[in-house]
């Protein structure tokens, strides 16, 4: 599968830096925020496209309160989404410059209205954030558009993550990758659950990844060695720009640093490969190999003390040893000679 020109099977992992509300409502900041993410190797800058309008309703209905002990409790939904939200018209100028520097760039759409309006961008893939997964029209619509779609499964069951993958499916999309994703903010570490990413791809028979919103940078390093091909990071230039999302968001220099030890790990994790490399083959001369270990004259008995198993690796391989013991010399053999039967 692609993402853009990026192959998740042969180019590694693909990392998204979330921009979210991390403009804290100035254009620049979002295109200094692009422009950080490119040169710090992120592979894909994201945006949210909603209004707050389009997300929830203008009340002071308790329903529409936060509290359960976010970092937002005491406001109202809309007031939230107001403040965080990256207005529509900024979005041709954030895209086009994105694409000029060579970053890609995509969103998440929240309503069919954002799908619509994002579709004038050609965008590499979607988007389906956690809250969304239940929004099943929601689903069909972004799977009809035939591009990728990334779905975190942050607050879903097992029947509705189900649910989203065959409603893809249904639409002739099979570009599915699910994340992973613990929908805290921030997250504590213990309810990371990394052993899902993997099981997420053998039960539902897709790519899988991990969205996180723990602090630091453990999870999503410890992510890419269980077989996540999409990592997702909430990312913004400086925390003293401030923000709904910026607490629990990487600075540049800490999403650089993730970025460089994901790209060691996967020369780490690497391939199964039992071939005999160049490598290897150069290391085995320091294994063990058959040497004479004293002076053997023709008809002398091949014992333990005349033949041993030692290094380096240029002689008999040691699995014949317990066969050439008890046998006769037919030539003499010179003590450190290379043992060759």
């Amino acid at each position: 599968m692609n993402i853009g020109n990026f192959n998740l099977l042969k180019d590694g992992t693909y990392i998204i830096a979330e921009l979210s509300a991390n403009h804290n409502g100035k254009i620049q900041n979002a295109l200094d925020s692009i422009k950080a993410a490119k040169d710090i190797g992120a592979n894909c800058i994201k945006l949210q496209t909603y209004t707050a309008d389009t997300i929830t309703l203008d009340s002071d209905n308790k329903d529409f309160m936060i509290d359960g002990g976010t970092l937002w409790d005491g406001k109202k939904l809309y007031d939230l989404y107001k403040e965080a939200y990256t207005p529509w018209e900024w979005h041709k100028e954030l895209f086009a410059y994105a694409r000029e520097i060579g970053v890609d760039i995509f969103s998440s759409p929240f309503d069919k209205t954002a799908v619509d309006f994002l579709e004038q961008f050609n965008p590499s893939a979607y988007k389906i954030a956690s809250f969304e997964i239940t929004d099943y029209e929601l689903i069909k619509y972004v799977a009809s558009k035939g591009r990728p779609i990334i779905i975190s499964t942050g607050i879903a069951t097992i029947d509705e993550i189900q649910d989203a993958v065959d409603i893809c499916r249904n639409e002739g999309n099979n570009d599915i990758i699910l994340l992973k994703c613990t929908s805290a903010y921030p997250a504590p570490l213990e309810e990371a659950n990394l052993r899902m990413i993997p099981n997420l791809a053998q039960t539902f028979n897709v790519t899988s990844g991990f969205s996180d919103h723990t602090l630091g940078s453990t999870a999503p390093i410890s992510a890419v060695t269980l077989g996540a091909k999409v990592i997702e990071k909430h990312f913004i230039l400086d925390k003293s720009i401030g923000g709904a999302d910026a607490d629990f968001s990487m600075d540049k220099e800490e999403f650089a640093n993730m970025v460089k030890a994901i790209r060691d790990v996967e020369k780490l994790v690497g391939k199964v490969d039992y071939s005999m490399t160049e490598k290897k083959k150069q290391s085995r001369r320091f294994s063990r190999s058959l040497y004479v270990a004293k002076d053997i004259k023709k008809g002398e008995v091949f014992t333990e003390e005349n033949i041993r198993s030692v290094r380096p690796g240029y002689g008999m391989h040691p699995k014949h040893h317990r066969r050439i013991i008890g046998k006769k010399a037919i030539k003499d053999y010179d003590f450190a000679e290379r043992f060759h039967g």
